[in-house]
C-alpha cells in the first residue's frame, strides 16, 4: 500500500513538548515559515515554564494547542497529537517531530517538490547542531529479519542493524523497517492503516514499536537523505548509560523489552531478553549512591518488560526512584533509541 498524494497539498506538523520553551519557540517558528504546513499541532504535555501564556499569546491560526492536564510522556503526546492531525485537519501528510527538532529552511517545502507515492513514510537524516549523524534518530533494520542479519549484529551491534554513514549522503532514498519520530512523514493513509502509538509507553519505544508495527503491515518507510533536520540534543544523548531523571531507567528496560519482544518474535525472544538484561544490569554499577533507587527501577521494568504489563502509572515509577523529580525534565519526547 502506498501514498496517494503524489506532489500536491500540504502537512499538519505535530510537535510534543514540556517545559522546553526556549526550544519549542524555535521550532515553532521555523515550522511555520514554510507555506506548505497547513496545521501546526502543539501538544503541552502540562508545562509550568510559561509554554501555556507563550503558545496562546501567538496569532497565526495555523497554530493548534492541545493542553494536556498531566504530563503523559512522549507517547501520550504524540498519540494525542496524532489523532488530531488526523480528526481535525484534512492534510495529506502528517510530520512528527520533538520540541527541539527542526527542519533546515526550505527541506519542508522541498518535500513536496518531489514524487513521494513511492513510500508510505519517509524519514528524516537527522543531525545534531555540530553536523554530527544525531545516533537516537538512525533509521534501522530489523536485526532479527534474517540469519545473516542477526549474525552481523551480534558482531558489530548497533551498527549491524542501523544504516551506515553514506546512506545520509547524496539523494537516493534507502528503505528502512523503523525509525524515530524526528522528522517522519507520514501519509495519511498510513496513518489510518497504523493507527495511534500506544500511550501506555510513556517514553523511549513507542516510535521504534510504531514504525516497526507500520513495516509489519506491509506499509514502506525509507530515510530521504535531502530531508535534513536538526536535533538540538548533543549534550543530553551523551549522558551516559545511567538516565536523568533516575526514573528514566524504569521506562527505557520495559520498553525495550517490548521492542525486543516485537522485533525477535516469540522464539528468539527469551534468549534475548536474559543477554541483554544482563548487559543493562552492569548500568547500575555507575548509579554511585543512588544504586538501591536504580535496582528499584531496573528490576520493575525487567519484572514488567517480561510480562507485558504495561499499567503501572507515572507517579508510581517517580515513587520507585525516591525522589523529588516531579519528571519535568525530558519526559516530554520520544528519546528512545531504536533498538
Amino acid at each position: 500500500m502506498t501514498g496517494q498524494t503524489g506532489q500536491t497539498g500540504g502537512l499538519a506538523a505535530v510537535v510534543v513538548t514540556c517545559n522546553r520553551l526556549k526550544q519549542l519557540r524555535l521550532t515553532v517558528s521555523r515550522l511555520l515559515d514554510s507555506p506548505v504546513v497547513e496545521a501546526l499541532i502543539v501538544v503541552d504535555n502540562a508545562s509550568n515554564d510559561g509554554t501555556a501564556d507563550w503558545l496562546a499569546a501567538q496569532a497565526d491560526p495555523r497554530l493548534r494547542i492541545v493542553t494536556e492536564a498531566e504530563n503523559t510522556g512522549g507517547a501520550g503526546g504524540f498519540a494525542r497529537g496524532m489523532q488530531e492531525a488526523r480528526d481535525a485537519t484534512t492534510a495529506p501528510w502528517i510530520l512528527l517531530t520533538d520540541d527541539d527538532a527542526r527542519p533546515e529552511p526550505e527541506v519542508l517545502r522541498g518535500f513536496f517538490r518531489q514524487d513521494r507515492d513511492a513510500f508510505d513514510g519517509w524519514l528524516a537524516a537527522v543531525r545534531y547542531p555540530s553536523g554530527r549523524i544525531c545516533e537516537m534518530n538512525r533509521p534501522w533494520l530489523n536485526p532479527f529479519r534474517s540469519v545473516r542479519a542477526f549474525r552481523r549484529t551480534l558482531r558489530q551491534g548497533r551498527a549491524g542493524f542501523h544504516l551506515a554513514d553514506n546512506a545520509y549522503d547524496g539523494d537516493v532514498p534507502t528503505r528502512v523497517h523503523g525509525g524515530s519520530f524526528v522528522g517522519l512523514f507520514l501519509s495519511r493513509a498510513a496513518l489510518s492503516r497504523g493507527g495511534l502509538p500506544d500511550r501506555r509507553l510513556f517514553l523511549y519505544g513507542d516510535d521504534v514499536l510504531y514504525t516497526l508495527g507500520l513495516t509489519r503491515a506491509g506499509l514502506r518507510l525509507a530515510l530521504d537523505p535531502t530531508l535534513r533536520f536538526e536535533h538540538d540534543c548533543e549534550t543530553l544523548s551523551e549522558a551516559g548509560p545511567v538516565p536523568v531523571p533516575l526514573w528514566k531507567t524504569y521506562y527505557l528496560t520495559r520498553n525495550r523489552l517490548r521492542v525486543y519482544r516485537r522485533a525477535a518474535g516469540p522464539v528468539l525472544f527469551w534468549p534475548v531478553a536474559a543477554l541483554v538484561a544482563w548487559r543493562w544490569s552492569r548500568a547500575g554499577r555507575l548509579a554511585g549512591d543512588k544504586r538501591d533507587a536504580w535496582r528499584r527501577l531496573f528490576r520493575a521494568g525487567l519484572r514488567d518488560g517480561l510480562t507485558g504489563q504495561l499499567g503501572r502509572r507515572h507517579p508510581e515509577v517517580v515513587a520507585l526512584s525516591c525522589s523529588a523529580e516531579s519528571g519535568r525534565d525530558g519526559a516530554a519526547t520520544a528519546e528512545g533509541q531504536a533498538p
